[in-house]
């Protein structure tokens, strides 16, 4: 049997999902055939997002107050008519400074974005895609999430807590047909990097250039990835190709670990 990447007749939530990897996300599932419904924090963005892609569904919400993401959700399935996919795509840089710098606050918001917005959205939709006879959902963890990294303890834990996470559930939902794994990209391209190098450039009193150099040189293929080459990967995870995958860890990286 000939492998499908189509998802024709699916209904996907992408979090976090007006710009970036998860806006790329959240194109290539529709260009596959999948009804779509995002949300983001960045109303502007959120704007844009309707704008070019009506037949996507664009919400603001806060993914730190578990509130509003429930709300969200329950107004996504209702526009879908049910969820097969999920994709917890939410996630922020996080202060970065050393770790007796970090304010409680910073910490607790870095967590609540990254890893409790997870579970909120997971907790939710595990039920209905048990209704449904199955599901996929994929985690956006990070490298850092299987290494340490200096001045990034708040993103890090965040990031080892998403993949744990996501293996607990893979366990538990396993039974009801529920496949659930992780995504670690390594240094992706975009806006997003750009503010990260600012601030390690910035703690290291460096040029930006050669924290880029540094980042570029961890690589055996001498480049980072392109939000593309998340997107793509997840398509296969939640399609008919990869209906017997659960419970991994995908490191996308260009070989940088």
């Amino acid at each position: 049997m000939t492998p499908s990447l189509s998802l024709s007749g699916r209904r996907a939530i992408v979090s976090a999902a007006a710009s970036g990897i998860g806006r790329v996300i959240a194109e290539t599932f529709a260009e596959a055939g999948a009804r779509v419904e995002v949300c983001d924090v960045d109303q502007q963005k959120v704007a844009e997002m309707r704008q070019h892609h009506p037949a996507i569904g664009a919400t603001c919400c806060d993914l730190a107050d578990a509130t509003d993401t429930e709300r969200f959700f329950a107004a996504a399935v209702e526009r879908l008519g049910g969820i097969d996919i999920l994709i917890n795509n939410a996630g922020i840089a996080g202060p970065i400074e050393p770790a007796e710098s970090i304010t409680l606050d910073a910490w607790n918001r870095t967590l609540a974005i990254n890893l409790t917005s997870h579970f909120v959205l997971a907790r939710l939709a595990a039920p209905l895609m048990r209704q449904a006879g199955g599901g996929a959902i994929v985690n956006i963890s990070s490298t850092a999430g299987l290494a340490g990294g200096a001045l990034r303890s708040p993103y890090v834990a965040s990031k080892w807590g998403v993949i744990g996470l996501a293996k607990s559930l893979a366990k538990e939902l396993g039974p009801s047909q529920i496949r659930v794994n992780v995504i670690c990209p390594g240094f992706v391209e975009g806006d997003r990097m750009e503010r990260v190098m600012a601030g390690e450039a910035a703690q290291a009193a460096v040029d930006r250039e050669q924290i880029r150099a540094r980042y570029m040189a961890s690589s055996s293929m001498g480049t980072g990835v392109l939000p593309d080459d998340i997107a793509a990967t997840i398509l296969f995870l939640v399609s008919d190709s990869g209906k017997r995958m659960s419970g991994q860890v995908f490191v996308v990286d260009a070989d940088a670990m």
